[in-house]
């Protein structure tokens, strides 16, 4: 039986994070509000309005094409994209075909431990339409999000598998987010992909028929209908029948695809230029400018992680992809200079807790600075890191209190005082002298039942560690 290779194109579309929409003033955040709140006439598209450009939109995007080593057009223009949409008010979609903001991009991907070079056509900014809710007897619109500012980032058919596809995907989501052009959470409709899939034999040199699958909205989503759509076209193929050029969607549930409509052709949508918007000029020395201001990128700050605090990489993909906890990290290591312990409580403490909760960083009590001076508590013996696990961080997390107080209030520092620790050591070797001669014969189980009935009697304020060392010189002696 013959063998397909798949060709893969993906197609992103990212919210642009600003505070007001793609052409007017309303309020870009419509997570979770009451349905068509966020509108005016000109997103409403009220005969005799007009639109005009959100220039934070425009850098945001602008920034987005440069870290994604786009080459951004000193001339572009938006064009109208004619095609009914029943979530947009206006009926059209207002986009960029002939004359993009960006071309020819690129992106390096690791896919188990193979680098591969994935080519991007093209970044343009459009308007997003609203929402539909059907319901028994009609439909509902919502056009809250009718107007957002989105770009779209098309990649060359350069992808050949679903896990190359996830990959440039996830690293696209981590660039876009660095420089601050896009939140880019899927939980909340912000980042969103639609796939080209076509399969040919290899000794083929034209593409097969391309089949189109819309509106994914996870990673998971992604990988699966791949896969769904790379076995359906393969055993059709094998078959003998043809691949229809449609454009299918996607059943989360049953993790296959459906057939929607049959795909249009460019020329369907009549594209033309926006008569109400002008072509936009973008000087050669703006863009140096914002060249040089792009902050440290995911690939560089991975090398960093690895280099300067010597990070296992499931830790680093998480700061990379939380860049406001990558932020938290930072300044804790740069206060405690200790690098594992940041990122264990980092990683294993604090995100647990903001999973947990399902909040950011920024809207959690706790504070880099006081979580610092905990974890310093810890390395210089003054508390044990069961204390500090249990008791002091739980209430630091719950009041934003500072450990200092909560150590103090709680009478929880450690005694490190020799003449003390010996005092209660030769007490509990005098109380315990089956457990003294079990230890002498070789049962180490038996230090650590002394060390615990010298933490009980110290109301467990004893360093465990200094206990032990005591307990076993005297035994010696």
């Amino acid at each position: 039986m013959p063998t397909y290779i798949p060709t893969i194109g993906l197609e992103i579309h990212a919210q642009i994070s600003t505070k007001t929409k793609l052409f007017c003033s309303c309020d870009n955040d419509s997570f979770d509000k009451e349905p068509n709140i966020n509108t005016c006439p000109v997103c409403m598209g009220f005969p005799g309005t007009l639109p005009v450009l959100n220039q934070d939109a425009l850098k945001k995007a602008i920034m987005a094409s440069l870290a994604l080593n786009c080459k951004i057009n000193n001339f572009s223009r938006f064009d109208r994209k004619n095609y009914f949409y029943p979530d947009l008010p206006s009926g059209f979609q207002i986009s960029q075909y002939e004359q993009p903001l960006a071309e020819k991009g690129n992106l390096i991907v690791n896919v188990e431990n193979v680098e591969k070079n994935i080519g991007i056509t093209r970044l343009h900014m459009e308007n997003d339409a609203g929402k539909l809710t059907h319901v028994p007897g009609g439909t509902l619109c919502d056009y809250n999000r009718s107007g957002t500012p989105l770009m779209e980032i098309v990649s060359e058919p350069d992808i050949t598998t679903p896990k190359e596809a996830v990959s440039y995907a996830r690293e696209i989501q981590k660039i876009i987010r660095a420089v601050d052009s896009s939140d880019a959470d899927m939980e909340k409709g912000m980042m969103r992909f639609d796939i080209n899939v076509s399969l040919k034999k290899p000794e083929d040199k034209q593409l097969g028929v391309k089949v189109e699958v819309k509106n994914l909205n996870s990673f998971r989503s992604l990988e699966k209908a791949l896969e769904y759509e790379i076995s359906r076209q393969t055993e059709s193929l094998k078959k003998g029948e043809s691949i229809i050029q449609e454009t299918r969607g996607f059943d989360a549930e049953k993790e296959i695809t459906v057939s929607q409509r049959v795909k249009e052709q460019a020329h369907d949508y009549r594209y033309f230029p926006e008569p109400d918007l002008p072509p936009m000029e973008i000087a050669k020395n703006e863009i140096e400018e914002m060249k040089k201001a792009l902050p440290e990128l995911p690939s560089a700050k991975k090398d960093r992680y690895q280099k300067e605090y010597d990070l296992q990489e499931h830790y680093i993909e998480t700061l990379l992809e939380d860049i406001d906890l990558g932020k938290f990290f930072e300044e804790l290591v740069a206060l405690t200079n200790l690098p594992q312990r940041s990122i264990t409580w980092t990683n294993d403490i604090i995100l647990n807790q903001l999973k947990k909760e399902k909040i950011s960083i920024k809207e959690a009590k706790i504070k880099a600075p006081e979580l610092a001076y905990l974890i310093k508590a810890i390395e210089n013996n003054e508390i044990s890191n069961l204390k500090a696990k249990e008791e002091i961080f739980p209430e630091m997390w719950e009041t934003g209190e500072t450990p200092e107080i909560i150590i103090e209030k709680k009478g929880l520092k450690q005694v490190n005082d020799l003449s003390s620790l010996e005092q209660i050591c030769s007490q509990i070797i005098a109380e315990n002298q089956k457990a003294v001669a079990d230890l002498k014969n070789g049962n180490e189980r038996s230090l650590g039942f002394l060390v615990g009935q010298g933490m009980a009697k110290s109301k467990g304020q004893a360093n465990p560690k200094i206990l032990s060392e005591i307990i076993r010189k005297k035994i010696n002696q």
